[in-house]
């Protein structure tokens, strides 16, 4: 197994535990999904800059919550991907709009984006209604063994300095 995970907090709207963040993303690829290879980029970003890039790259107007760039190969099924080669743009802005909504919270919305990324890169797709209800499916059952593994409100706090 070999992998290679970058981190980039483009945002001051909250403080972020990159290293919570870190381990959660490669225990996710590592142990979750068993990945024998990956190379991802975790972008986090405010509204502004996702709407541009949503323009830019889907020609969709204003901001979503997460933005996939795949660059591996496409394998099917999704099931027989072995190796994920992307970048994920997360929008921290778009995680507390719908924590609020969906009553939870944003550093729960934040792994969730996490997960719902790394599995478009799996090969899951969420374009028709029975492939949307299979992806969300599996997004649950992680979400949920991440949330059993890791403290997610710690994704809220700085990490610890040492004296």
């Amino acid at each position: 197994m070999s992998g290679s995970l970058a981190i980039a907090n483009r945002q001051r709207t909250v403080l972020l535990n990159t290293r919570l963040l870190r381990c959660i993303a490669e225990a996710l690829l590592t142990e979750l999904l068993k990945l024998e290879e990956f190379d991802l980029s975790l972008i986090i970003v405010r509204a502004p800059e996702m709407a541009r890039i949503n323009q830019t790259f889907l020609q969709h107007d204003g901001s979503t919550d997460v933005i996939t760039f795949d660059y591996g190969e496409k394998v099917r099924p999704a099931s027989r991907r072995k190796h994920v080669h992307g970048e994920l743009f997360i929008c921290i802005d778009d995680a507390k709009a719908q924590a609020r909504e969906f009553r939870t919270t944003w550093q729960s919305e934040l792994a969730r984006y996490v997960v719902h990324g790394v599995l478009h890169l799996r090969g899951y797709d969420d374009i028709r209604s029975a492939d949307r209800r299979k992806m969300k499916r599996e997004e649950n059952r992680l979400l949920k063994e991440i949330a059993r593994l890791f403290p997610l409100k710690e994704l809220g706090r700085g990490p610890r300095l040492r004296a």
